[in-house]
């Protein structure tokens, strides 16, 4: 099996800017094409224990959204050649408005948002924004939405589809079976390319979805290795760098 596309999720400023940007480093030399960054919020609803931790920590040293655009800059500048995501959740979007959160988004130089609590036919005008700002709206399909509406959002016309593989929150084990391919299926039957992710974080599972999806997501498991290795910044290159091989098929 050839490499597999991978998109790494982090936090943006954890547990420091410093330590972050080493790790966002040995993502993208282990292999990442796709940095996921996420902005912390209070009230991770999609997030689980790891994540929700991390998140905590940044929101504790008064960690505010424009720290989190300053960090995204300095990975655009460093990385011109891979693709930047910013997750978060409606609020910090709405506050600013959304308009103007997505002029700052690109002026940062991301790619697109992935907001898991704007449905993607009630966005608040986002998939709008960020279209004028040139970026993707890159909603959230679940398992748990109905077909039919399942099917409107493969049919929507959006360029990628964020596919979670099961219900509930980021973090824990996840089981391949036919029901996560047949679900991946749905997810892309209108055309859009579809990334693949929740608790996702050994390279057998990478390979179970890889023909069924566009990108290969992980998060958690990053987040474990940072609170592991976080007082050694030569090891936890190396623990992310493997990983991130490990789930890219290197």
């Amino acid at each position: 099996m050839s490499k597999i596309k991978l998109m790494s999720h982090l936090v943006a400023g954890y547990p420091t800017d410093e330590i972050a940007f080493t790790v966002a480093s040995a993502m993208v030399k282990g292999g990442a094409d796709i940095l996921e960054v996420q902005l912390a919020f209070s009230d991770p609803s999609a997030d689980g224990p790891a994540i929700q931790g991390a998140c905590t920590e940044v929101l504790s040293r008064s960690y505010r959204v424009k720290d989190g655009f300053h960090f995204i800059a300095k990975l655009r500048k460093a990385f011109p050649q891979t693709t930047i995501y910013l997750m978060s959740y409606g609020s910090l979007v709405y506050t600013p408005g959304v308009e103007a959160f997505c002029k700052m988004a690109s002026e940062a130089g991301v790619n697109g948002l992935i907001i898991p609590d704007l449905p993607f036919d009630c966005d608040e005008g986002l998939t709008a924004a960020c279209k004028k700002y040139g970026m993707e709206n890159i909603p959230v399909a679940s398992p748990s939405m109905s077909d039919e509406r399942l099917s409107k959002m493969a049919h929507a016309g959006f360029k990628y589809i964020y596919g979670s593989l099961r219900v509930g929150i980021t973090g824990t084990q996840t089981d391949i079976d036919q029901a996560t391919l047949t679900f991946l299926s749905k997810v892309g039957a209108g055309g859009s390319k579809v990334y693949g992710g929740f608790g996702i974080s050994r390279g057998e599972q990478s390979k179970a979805i890889a023909d069924h999806v566009d990108a290969v997501i992980a998060g958690s498991v990053f987040v474990r290795l940072i609170n592991e290795y976080a007082k050694d910044p030569q090891a936890l290159s190396q623990a992310i760098e493997a990983k991130a091989k490990e789930l890219s098929n290197q």
